[in-house]
């Protein structure tokens, strides 16, 4: 077992309410620190598992059982060059280099905001580049591609009717994404 951190945003419930942190502890989210900020209820988890994604997934599930929506997982999949500096521990100056194509070749194009000044780009994409050229590890690259499949069932949970999230729609969900990262793990252990 190991520790693995990460942070879950949700809503529908009452901050204010009487009983706002003990649902989320009777409910297993005894190992986060609740906050609410910008309207959102924030889950800040340090969850023991035997993998990230089997703690990112019982984490919703019980994030759902204390009567809250899972909204999404961060870290967020969209990054700017100071996020992927801080990710992958190199400097800003040298991610600015790759981002321009001076140093190493067929970075990831920009995904988002692309003709601003501050582009964001796709961290999976970012991640899987980096790790092809040894500069980031296995264990980042699944983590990213756990947390954006789990964004995605939380979605796609969430979409089925539009306005509720069942924790068995959930479950689903995760294991069909679940399968997919699975395979891209295999992929980098082979």
């Amino acid at each position: 077992m190991r520790t693995f951190e990460f942070t879950v945003v949700a809503a529908g419930l009452d901050p204010e309410a009487d009983d706002f942190e003990d649902r989320f502890f009777a409910a297993g989210c005894d190992d986060a620190t609740i906050s609410f900020q910008k309207g959102a209820i924030i889950l800040e988890f340090a969850r023991n598992a035997g993998t990230f994604s089997d703690a990112v997934r019982s984490a919703l599930l019980d994030v759902l059982r204390a009567g809250a929506k899972p909204v999404h997982v961060e870290p967020d999949y969209l990054v700017s060059l100071t996020d992927i500096a801080e990710r992958t521990q190199l400097s800003k100056a040298a991610i600015s280099l790759y981002a321009k194509g001076e140093r190493g070749q067929a970075f990831p194009a920009p995904v988002a905001r692309v003709t601003t000044e501050s582009p964001l780009w796709d961290w999976v994409e970012v991640a899987d580049w980096m790790h092809r050229h040894d500069k980031l590890s296995a264990e980042v690259l699944v983590e990213a591609k756990v947390v954006r499949a789990a964004n995605f069932a939380v979605q796609r949970a969430t979409d089925a009717d539009k306005k509720t999230l069942s924790a068995e729609r959930l479950k689903e969900e995760i294991g069909r994404r679940r399968e997919l990262v699975d395979a891209d793990v295999r992929d980098l252990s082979g």
